[in-house]
């Protein structure tokens, strides 16, 4: 970035005649929140047009705030912007600090506050603060009647704020006043312009097809693939092409640089940074306080994940993996802070300032068996329902799988944008995925074959695997997605151009390209019929074909919950009362708690979490059987039915749940309620005690009221 600059000029009266258009000068200060080319110091321009359309996801609305002894600048600012965005008007700076405290304008416009430099002196307060730093400003000085240009106050301006530059780009500080209100109005313009997600603003809006690269920055600090990612961001801000760079987080549970460290020296090159969210690594606690930092950082952009399990060893061994949230909780703390997230400090509730944040998911359409695929469909209703924004899909090459997640969306009204995830597949990574080494992405055997035969060429592949890239770049724009997610590892940025070029170049004859993208897994199942015609598919589901399982402990259970735990059995009061006098003897209550853990221990391998998702999960306990204790079906790292870190092994229990459910035609169920995570707080307590009497997350859905415990546990009444 540039040393701020100023820009000076003289204002018009004729759209306001309460102004003497010869009593006032505009100095337009150009703060350290605008964006420059590093090559010439020009402003680069971000801003894109965003057509109004029919959408759930919106930009917030805009808001600036006038802090001046004469309200006519107000008037002048609500005139020049038309009144698109709101103006906030305070007489006084002390006015202006608290506004600024308790609204977070975007924008900050300064006018005549008093003693000469008293607007300058009041705008180096506000770069000084904590808060109002956070917004941009602009600096409108009234001068005398005269219109006289004091050298000392231009020194001064100097001095304090930069380099001086005109607005009419001359060397002349004054301009003829039909040029001043145009050119205040750009400004104003400009800057609230300069606010808005860019990224946001460009997958939200149908008129453009919004492209996104992925870069892996790897360990270490002072690292070359680190110096290569910031390269990377710096060619794709000046090319124009890319909407965001797409920083990783520790993929394949491997340790890296953190994401928000890269990502902000991304965001000063002039391009909006993605920030992944894995919560393999992180408590709940760490991923809030991960967000208020982004937030400070104005980093509003996250692609929420579940993460992959660690697998390689680490220091001195494996890490122990957190997962203390799952992909949908971790949109609905970001749904709360973005509504104003409530908190207790020394016993005082308050709302916090509300976020921004534009929260992204990863969904992979490429499963191979029904209870898989479902799964996959069912937790994608409970992200949007949670609060995701857009959609990133999972690695793979079977169109039909692409086109059914279109038409699952189309078919459940879900109006949310899709990036298709383009990967430039080498020999190396397509073995990788092949052998299942990179969970969630799939690539078959036939796919494999064609790109063995295809390294064996002069260039090793590397002209096919581009082509093949720029054909799914065709596709994506033929299909209606809103944009491509390109990633590869150790792609150059000038292979990234090559395959925008040569896609956009593919594009009419994208239909062509079908069959080159079928790559059907053995007995795979998809969730549409095949059009024969097209080779995409009808919009007629396919016939669920997946036998139903009946386990003994499943039936057990549910005859159980039904005589003991149902608010409606006979024997629910009876229940209750028990556990209410139970708990008020500290031995009854251990006692209680000994029988239910081993009890639970030899039928569902309890591991004494106190707050049980037998319930959500046909019986099948997630702490003791999900490595990822996922309380809202599966994550995207099973294969072939298989668990991600068990494979060949153990069944992913939500394929187990699934085929369960199936025997009472509750399938569909899985994708109903959103489970909250596990309250740690009721850690080695009974279950049953904590539901009977209200504290844990079952009962309080059932609206059993609750008791307080006994014991110290933050449970309240």
């Amino acid at each position: 970035m540039s040393n701020p600059g100023l820009a000076r000029a003289q204002l018009s009266s004729s759209p306001c005649p309460q102004i003497n258009p010869m009593a006032a000068k505009v100095y337009i200060s150009l703060d350290v929140r605008d964006s420059y080319n590093e090559k010439d110091g020009k402003l680069i321009e971000l801003t894109r047009r965003v057509r109004a359309f029919n959408m759930k996801q919106t930009d917030r609305p805009q808001s600036i705030l006038v802090v001046s002894r004469e309200p006519e600048l107000a008037e002048v600012t609500r005139q020049v912007t038309e009144e698109a965005v709101s103006v906030e008007y305070a007489p006084d700076e002390a006015a202006g600090l608290r506004q600024i405290r308790e609204k977070h304008p975007d924008l900050v416009i300064l006018g005549h506050l008093g003693p000469p430099g008293a607007a300058l002196e009041y705008y180096r307060k506000l770069r000084e603060g904590w808060i109002s730093r956070h917004a941009s400003l602009l600096v409108v000085s009234l001068n005398n009647p005269e219109n006289l240009h004091s050298d000392s106050g231009d020194k001064y301006l100097a001095a304090e704020i930069g380099e001086n530059s005109f607005l009419s780009g001359s060397a002349s500080p004054l301009l003829p006043s039909r040029y001043i209100l145009p050119g205040l109005k750009e400004m104003i313009n400009r800057k609230l312009a300069e606010r808005k997600n860019k990224f946001r603003s460009s997958i939200l809006n149908p008129d453009i097809f919004c492209l996104a690269l992925e870069q892996i920055p790897g360990p270490g600090a002072f690292e070359m693939r680190q110096e290569t990612v910031l390269e990377n961001a710096r060619k794709a801000a000046q090319g124009g092409k890319i909407c965001a760079i797409s920083i990783t987080d520790n993929p394949g549970g491997n340790p890296a640089i953190a994401t928000d460290i890269l990502c902000a020296e991304i965001r000063h090159l002039g391009i909006e940074p993605i920030v992944h969210i894995a919560m393999r690594d992180k408590s709940r606690n760490q991923v809030e306080s991960l967000l208020y930092q982004l937030a400070a950082l104005e980093i509003n952009n996250v692609l929420v994940l579940t993460g992959d399990y660690p697998l390689i060893a680490g220091f001195e061994g494996k890490s122990s993996p957190v997962f203390d949230l799952d992909s949908v909780n971790g949109l609905r703390l970001i749904s709360e802070m973005n509504r104003g997230m409530e908190h207790e400090i020394m016993g005082k509730r308050g709302r916090l300032s509300p976020t921004h944040f534009f929260a992204g998911v990863a969904f992979s359409p490429f499963k191979q068996m029904e209870a898989e695929m479902m799964g996959q469909y069912y937790k994608l209703k409970k992200k949007v329902e949670a609060g995701a924004d857009f959609i990133i899909t999972q690695v793979g090459y079977d169109v039909r799988k692409l086109h059914e997640l279109k038409l699952w969306l189309e078919s459940n009204r879900y109006n949310i944008p899709v990036v298709m995830n383009i990967y430039v597949l080498s020999l190396q990574a397509a073995r990788a995925m092949r052998n299942n080494r990179v969970p969630g992405c799939v690539v078959t055997d036939d796919l494999l074959a064609r790109i063995e035969a295809e390294s064996k060429g002069p260039d090793k592949g590397r002209s096919a695997r581009l082509e093949r890239a720029a054909k799914m770049f065709a596709i994506a724009k033929g299909l209606g997605f809103r944009g491509a997610y390109i990633s590869g590892q150790g792609l150059p940025y000038e292979s990234v151009e090559y395959i925008i070029h040569r896609g956009q170049e593919l594009t009419p004859g994208w239909r062509d390209f079908i069959p080159e993208f079928d790559y059907p897994q053995e007995n795979g199942f998809y969730f549409f019929k095949k059009d024969a015609k097209t080779g995409l598919n009808l919009e007629i589901s396919a016939p669920r074909l997946q036998e139903p399982a009946r386990p003994l402990i499943y039936l057990f259970s549910l005859a159980v919950h039904k005589s003991l735990f149902e608010p409606k059995s006979p024997l629910f009061k009876l229940m209750r009362a028990l556990a209410r006098f139970v708990d008020s003897a500290d031995l009854l209550r251990k006692l209680l708690a000994s029988l239910e853990f081993w009890t639970k221990a030899i039928l569902y391998g309890c591991q004494d979490c106190g707050d049980c998702a037998l319930f959500d999960v046909a019986y099948l306990c997630p702490v003791s059987q999900c490595p990822k204790d996922q309380r809202n079906a599966p994550c995207g790292g099973s294969f072939q039915g298989w668990c991600e870190v068990y494979p060949y092994e153990k069944q992913c229990i939500w394929v187990r749940a699934y085929q369960r459910l199936k025997t009472q035609h509750r399938e569909g169920s899985i994708g109903e309620i959103i489970v909250p995570p596990r309250d740690w707080g009721l850690q080695q307590t009974s279950s049953w005690l904590n539901y009977f009497l209200g504290r844990d997350h079952v009962s309080k859905r059932a609206g059993i009221a609750g008791f307080p415990s006994p014991r110290r546990t933050g449970i309240e009444e």
